[in-house]
């Protein structure tokens, strides 16, 4: 089963999202803060990781660089969720180190097509 670890502090969203991922067959783990999110990374090893940049504790910017710094979390792919969808975010959020983008409110059709692009490039890129 794919798990995908979402990293999100503002519950309404993290709710509807793991509800909506769980109905689909994804394992859905949850981290509130960046810190929290690197952890659980690190120790979950997740498919996917959804990364909401404005985060307490440590702001998704600086998770994605660590996670990409580190060999044991870097080829995990990274979805940022960000309610920036200025011109420039989405060049901002790929220099730190994330595959996709998706601007909130969050689209899920959108999304779970982001979703299984990501998993499809890293089946290919592992061969």
């Amino acid at each position: 089963m794919t798990t995908i670890l979402l990293v999100e502090d503002h519950e309404e969203l993290w709710d509807f999202l793991s509800r909506r991922l769980t109905r689909r067959g994804f394992t859905v783990e949850l981290a509130q803060d960046g810190q929290q999110g690197v952890d659980k990374a690190r120790e979950l090893k997740p498919d996917v990781i959804l990364l909401d940049m404005n985060l307490p504790v440590k702001d998704g910017w600086t998770a994605a660089r660590e996670l990409r710094a580190d060999p044991a979390t870097a080829s995990i792919p990274i979805i940022a969720l960000t309610a920036h969808a200025m011109s420039g975010d989405r060049g901002r959020v790929m220099e730190a180190g994330c595959d996709d983008y998706h601007p909130k409110p969050v689209d899920f059709s959108r999304l779970l097509a982001q979703i299984d692009a990501a998993l499809l490039k890293r089946d290919e890129a592992a061969g």
